[in-house]
């Protein structure tokens, strides 16, 4: 027996519990208050979903400390959100501190001690509001158990390095107002309600537009404007083209001002220059400056001052906020605000022309961009001779025509160019070479697209540009080019020079990486000398005949040699290499792999005269074209080699007269994980399907001697996700030989386990005997093939919904256990040999529709199939059948039944007509049926006599009933056109017109194509006579 508790224990225990009740009580009136509070502040806009996002990272348990930051430019609302947080879910926490307008900590070790005494016994929410060093973290918020469980610490900062520093994994980046938010934000704080006043929508929208989604900016100009008349609010406008906003600035500028020197420099280059860019290009033209260019745009873009742009139609490209690039282009012009010539950066295409064209440059512009057409090569060369420190220079002035100016010496028109050069882009330049006046000593990046350059030097002097590491001269005119002049050269771009005809190699070319010569007239190319190369691109050198590649190119990713006239190819040992492209190389015979490309997943080597490949060299292709490969013998490929194929074309390959595998989702590709187990590939709602027409052959080029029975193959298979299991090495083997015997062919059928749609035509004698390997199969056809009967093993197939044996003329038995199917929906079985239906058919209790038409031997029904419950649709067009089985009336869901051409039919069931479903019935051409059914009319209601005497729309049952030519009814009235009395037309004849209108009866003319016409569009079936079924098929 339990001992009493004692009185003190008893009272303790109340108060706890009461403690705890009062507790739940004050929370629940804090969530109140909470929530009327928060819907107090009206100005907040958007900030339900960012709320929610917060607080999904938050998470909802208490076991544990979480540290999360907010990260995102000066003005963008992350205080805003932080604050909204803290409002929401405060109330949840022992203690709760909001830490802004900048944290300052006179000792990191007081810091520390403070924190560490406070907090461990407390379950706290601490906001840390614009962090700016990794010590101020350190001081309040050092470790995770200096909290108590529980406990929440949220930081906002511009810079994203002092989180990752911290160790904080959860970062939120702030999302800027979308165009709708920013308008309703506006409105609030400009007119005091949701929406602009009448009459100043479209100049919220411009203020809008400026603002670009920065809270901070719309807050001030909104307040700035209110109470203004629309003249001031178009004058302000105005000023703000010319003069930034300079509270905005003075918020972002604190970002800029904690960089370092040469941060800050690369900061004025992309705001000037680079915004917009291919991060690619950037990267070379900063560092081309001397700039480490990749850590300063990482710096950059963790302060929140620029961004990273990718997709998935171009490469990366730089990012910056409108404010932050008018922030930059500010601190450059402030200096000198009416003085553009001493700026160090000009970008301003109309100041640039008159600075140039009247001789004002100097030597304190080290950077330039310049696109127009307003300049001609004379004026540009001259005004830029004063620029002696100019490191930059990106030209575009558009083609110029070497008619109308002289362009033949550039000896004049360079005479004392800047030697500080160290970026010189120039489209479309003029001239044919470089003078020999320009020592180009500092020049790292030489690009001149679509020039008339035709040899790098004036005069063929070889001048050695050393420090040269990046150069780009495609579409131009150039002849010929030595590289041993641009010794430390790492990027060739030479793309679309059609008159290139030679590139010579120094002896060592170890810096090259990246070689673009195609489209160009190389006969010939030797880059063994340049063993580090990534990529190379030869497509489209009509001419090429020989190619030397490097014997091990370890870092070798991409290779392009499309329409070359390779013979021969040695790519030597490229463990690296990714993409492989040899389409249209129409005389290629041989590739040498020295070893394995684990790597390549891109190969096309289509309408080459390539005898054999070994695909145990390259097992995790994706992609693979061999189309139009007819001189393929051999294709050595190891089990499980193509588990990661997504697409292969084997069309006019091997024994395949056209061979396609794709997977529909290009997504499922992107997500593909190798690492998955076999069993996390059998995903039940992947699909697998495959279409199979095989053609008969007189004999096999291979065997030429063998007996087997010669096929060629039209294969198209599909996925929509890669699946570890398709064995497809196995369907492939199909079209290795053209020599097949039945259980070769079977196996390589069957092989492929996550098959759910199998569609089989052509000269095929047996059905695939190990189908019942294919447990997932969903649909299987096997029309238009030859087979005599179905495999027992088909019976198995516990998934299969659809089985269609359609024109199968020597198919002759069905398995007895038919009934097993019982997941079975459709069931065709037209135009075959069968005189009758296993009785377990009757088991398939899902079946929906069972077409027998044109089983011109089936003489009679099982007894019992009444017991197919769902069935709605029953064919029995041109058989035997004399009459059907009573149970044929307990179809309870039957919606149409098709007796077309059932020429020995005489009766129909007396209980047809209280199948309540039925829609459709079909009786032409049953000659012998001697009447319809008296249930028909009963359920209806109309009497025999009168059949005309309803004709209420909702008494109808029947969608038509199609009675036709030859149809004889029980009052000894035929439907025939030699029914005299009823007789008007030839072509027509009527018979009771008023059951016709009543029941929705169509009769059917006696004109045999208007006959077929009508029923084509009825059924999207072919009503056909006796003479053309016997014409056709007897």
């Amino acid at each position: 027996m339990e001992k009493p508790k004692r009185i003190g224990h008893g009272i303790s225990c109340y108060i706890i519990r009461e403690a705890k009740f009062i507790q739940k009580i004050v929370e629940e009136l804090s969530l109140e208050l909470r929530a009327i509070n928060f819907s107090i502040d009206e100005k907040l806009v958007g900030m339900e979903t960012r709320i929610k996002d917060v607080l999904s990272s938050l998470g909802s348990a208490f076991d544990d400390v979480r540290m999360i930051g907010i990260k995102g430019m000066g003005g963008g609302g992350k205080t805003t959100l932080a604050r909204a947080v803290f409002d929401q879910i405060s109330f949840q926490f022992e203690g709760a501190s909001f830490v802004e307008n900048g944290i300052s900590v006179s000792s990191v070790y007081d810091g520390k001690n403070k924190m560490k005494r406070r907090m461990p016994g407390k379950k706290v929410l601490l906001v840390l509001d614009d962090v700016d060093h990794l010590e101020q973290l350190e001081a309040l918020a050092g470790e995770t158990n200096w909290f108590k469980p529980g406990s929440r610490i949220i930081i906002t900062t511009r810079d994203e390095q002092v989180l990752v520093a911290h160790g904080v994994k959860s970062i939120h980046n702030v999302v800027l107002l979308l165009d709708e938010e920013a308008i309703c934000l506006f409105s609030k704080y400009a007119f005091g309600r949701m929406n602009p006043n009448p009459g100043y929508e479209e100049l919220s929208q411009q203020v809008v537009h400026y603002a670009a989604g920065l809270p901070l900016t719309i807050k001030v100009l909104a307040s700035f404007l209110c109470g203004k008349n629309e003249l001031e609010w178009i004058d302000a406008l105005e000023r703000l083209k010319t003069i930034p906003l300079m509270e905005t600035l003075q918020k972002l500028e604190i970002s800029y001002i904690s960089l370092e020197e040469d941060y800050k420099e690369i900061f004025l280059n992309v705001a000037c220059f680079l915004k917009g860019w291919p991060k690619a290009r950037a990267l070379n033209a900063l560092e081309s400056c001397g700039f480490h260019a990749r850590n300063g745009l990482r710096v950059l873009e963790q302060k929140s001052l620029i961004t990273i742009h990718n997709n998935i139609f171009y490469a990366e490209r730089l990012g910056m906020h409108d404010h932050i690039e008018e922030l930059g282009k500010n601190i450059v012009r402030r200096s000198h605000p009416d003085k553009p010539n001493k700026h160090s950066r000009l970008w301003i295409n109309k100041e640039i022309v008159d600075i140039l064209s009247n001789k004002l440059g100097t030597e304190a512009t080290r950077y330039i961009q310049l696109y127009t057409s307003e300049l001609s090569p004379e004026i540009l060369m001259k005004g830029l001779r004063k620029m002696k420190e100019l490191r930059f220079l990106d030209v575009s002035i558009g083609f110029i025509d070497p008619s109308k100016s002289d362009c033949s010496n550039p000896n004049q028109k360079f005479n004392k160019w800047s030697n500080a050069l160290q970026y010189l882009r120039w489209n479309h330049y003029p001239f044919t070479s470089l003078t020999k006046t320009f020592q180009a000593n500092n020049l790292v990046t030489l690009d001149m697209a679509h020039s008339r350059i035709v040899q790098l030097w004036e005069g063929g002097e070889r001048k050695v540009l050393s420090k040269l590491r990046f150069l780009d001269l495609n579409n131009s005119m150039l002849r010929t080019l030595d590289l041993g002049l641009t010794p430390n050269i790492e990027t060739l771009n030479l793309k679309g020079c059609g008159d290139l005809v030679e590139v010579q190699m120094p002896a060592r070319c170890l810096k090259l990486k990246t070689v673009d010569l195609s489209w160009s007239a190389l006969r010939t190319l030797d880059l063994g000398s340049a063993p580090n190369l990534e990529l190379i691109d030869l497509e489209g050198c009509s001419d090429l005949v020989e190619l030397q590649m490097p014997c091990r190119s370890p870092n070798m990713s991409s290779i392009k040699l499309a329409n070359s006239k390779l013979r021969t190819l040695d790519i030597g040992l490229t463990p690296n290499l990714k993409y492989f492209d040899l389409k249209l190389c129409y005389d290629l015979e041989k590739v040498h792999m020295a070893d394995k490309c684990p790597k390549l997943t891109y190969l096309d080597i289509s309408y080459s005269k390539l005898k054999n490949l070994d695909l145990r060299l390259t097992p995790n292709l994706e992609t693979l074209d061999l189309e139009n490969c007819n001189d393929m013998e051999e294709l050595h490929i190891a089990n499980g080699c193509l588990t990661k194929l997504v697409y292969l074309n084997l069309n006019r390959c091997l024994r395949f007269k056209s061979f396609k595998f794709w997977i529909e989702s290009v997504a499922s590709r992107n997500k593909y994980d190798s690492s998955c187990s076999e069993d996390e590939s059998l995903e039940v709602g992947s699909i697998a399907e495959l279409h199979l027409i095989v053609e008969s052959l007189d004999g096999c080029p291979i065997h030429p001697n063998n007996n087997l029975p010669k096929f060629q193959f039209t294969c198209f298979y599909k996925e929509d996700k890669p699946l570890l299991t398709r064995n497809l090495e196995k369907l492939i083997s199909v079209g290795l030989c053209a020599c097949m015997n039945h259980e070769t062919f079977s196996r390589s059928i069957c092989g492929l386990q996550h098959l759910k749609k199998i569609k089989l035509e052509g000269s095929i004698l047996e059905a695939p005997k190990d189908v019942d390997q294919l447990e997932y199969l969903e649909e299987l056809d096997l029309s238009y093939t030859e087979i005599k009967n179905l495999p027992d093993t088909i019976c198995v197939l516990k998934r299969l919904k659809s089985l269609k044996v359609k024109s199968c003329w020597n198919l002759e038995k069905l398995p007895k256990d038919l009934g097993r199917l019982e997941c079975l929906k459709k069931l065709i079985l037209s135009s075959a040999k069968i005189k009758e239906l296993p009785d377990s058919i009757c088991m398939l209790k899902h079946l929906e529709l069972l077409n027998l038409s044109f089983c011109l031997l089936l003489e009679t029904l099982p007894e019992e199939i009444g017991r197919l419950e769902n069935l709605k649709k029953l064919t029995l067009s041109s058989a035997k059948i004399k009459d059907l089985p009573d149970s044929i009336c307990m179809l309870k869901n039957l919606e149409s039944l098709q007796l077309h051409d059932c020429l020995l039919l005489e009766k129909l069931p007396e209980d047809l007509g209280r199948l309540k479903y039925l829609k459709h019935l079909n009786l032409s051409f049953c000659k012998h049926l001697r009447d319809i059914p008296e249930s028909i009319y009963t359920t209806l209601n109309i009497p025999r006599d009168d059949l005309g005497s309803s004709e209420d729309p909702e008494r109808r049952k029947f969608t038509y009933i199609i009675l036709t030519e030859g149809t004889t009814l029980d009052r000894g009235e035929s439907c025939g056109a030699q029914h005299k009395e009823d007789k008007t037309d030839k072509n027509q004849t009527k018979i009771f017109p008023k059951l016709y209108t009543t029941l929705g009866i169509l009769p059917r003319p006696c004109d045999t194509r208007l006959m077929r016409r009508l029923s084509d569009n009825l059924f999207n079936e072919k009503a056909l006579s006796t003479r053309q079924l016997e014409h056709r098929h007897l």
